[in-house]
């Protein structure tokens, strides 16, 4: 797994469109149920991920923009160093963002999320949340599998043949921040 950035999220409990008991909330790197903490784009600040090097970041954007981080979660998350669109084959982030993540002292794995790629770009859609598939599959309940093999199976599978079109990526979400937001 590559270290992919940090993003601050909104977290969401479980929608009624998922119908998998075990699942209280969506901690999704995608922000189609749990939002990002803005519409952050157009800052410019993020990396080749489409995510963020450092929470410091984050915290500056929210500082400058007037941006409220109370009630976000703050996640850390690494990347499968292949996506899936067919077959598996390498992919790197955008070259024209700089990289270079500072991973956290301490981090927590929540589990793996899968998120698809079809604009080549930031996170998308989550077959597992977006899709409803963790009505068909086991998650925890974060609405995330327990492993990477998991994942990699469930792409392989015929799950995602009527879901968000690919390519898919494989995340590992790490929840990070005990003193998060900044200032509390």
């Amino acid at each position: 797994m590559i270290p992919a950035g940090y993003m601050a999220k909104h977290v969401k409990g479980r929608p009624a469109t998922i119908d998998a008991p075990p699942v209280v909330d969506v901690y999704s790197v995608s922000s189609c149920i749990s939002e990002d903490f803005a519409d952050f784009i157009n800052f410019w600040k993020h990396n080749g991920f489409w995510l963020f090097d450092s929470p410091g970041i984050i915290n500056d954007l929210a500082r400058t923009h007037g941006i409220d981080l109370a009630g976000t979660k703050l996640f850390y998350y690494e990347v499968a160093e292949n996506e899936f669109a067919g077959s598996w084959r390498k992919f790197e982030p955008e070259h024209s963002f700089e990289t270079q993540v500072l991973p956290p002292a301490i981090k927590h794995l929540e589990g793996f999320d899968i998120a698809s790629f079809y604009a080549g770009s930031s996170p998308e859609c989550s077959p597992l949340s977006c899709n409803a598939v963790a009505g068909e599959v086991f998650v925890n309940e974060h609405c995330l599998l327990t492993s990477e093999d998991e994942a990699v199976q469930l792409i392989e599978s015929e799950k995602f043949e009527h879901v968000e079109p690919g390519p898919y990526r494989i995340f590992a979400v790490y929840s990070v921040g005990d003193l998060w937001p900044p200032g509390v």
